[in-house]
């Protein structure tokens, strides 16, 4: 049983706003949690990425491929939010207060969830498109550079 329930609502907003960073892993299962230590790299790689373009301008090879990072990790935090905050309360409670009823509170959905389930599909949708669009670009252009560069 565990000490303290775990609520959905809470779980949600934390992989919407902090999900690059681990906080919904570290909330649902403990500092202990390697996917939660491991979130935070691809969205420094990503930020990384996003100064390299201030500073060297959109030329820069290797922001190409670091900028997406942060959009991936982005899109997929928003898509674990939206996933917890559409799960119902048996299947919640079940999987994270297994020591609590079945229809405990804390697996309850609430108006709160509902709309960070709506933000996370706003945000998450718009930043992968943004991702998509942005590597699709660059990949192209470098296309169509490397074949200007064999044709002469």
């Amino acid at each position: 049983m565990n000490a303290r329930p775990k609520h959905k609502t809470v779980a949600a907003w934390l992989s919407f706003l902090g999900g690059p960073l681990g906080l919904h892993r570290f909330y649902l299962h403990g500092l202990g949690d390697w996917l939660g230590w491991l979130l935070p790299i691809p969205t420094a790689l990503g930020l990384y990425g996003l100064e390299r373009v201030a500073t060297l301008g959109q030329d820069d090879r290797l922001s190409w491929v670091l900028i997406p990072l942060l959009g991936a990790t982005v899109a997929a935090t928003s898509l674990t939010a939206i996933v917890m905050g559409l799960s119902n309360t048996e299947a919640w409670n079940a999987r994270h207060n297994p020591g609590q009823p079945a229809d405990a509170a804390p697996g309850a959905t609430s108006w709160l969830t509902i709309w960070c389930v709506v933000a996370s599909l706003l945000i998450g949708a718009t930043v992968l498109m943004a991702t998509l669009a942005f590597s699709f670009q660059h990949y192209f252009e470098y296309q169509i550079e490397e074949a200007r560069k064999m044709s002469q």
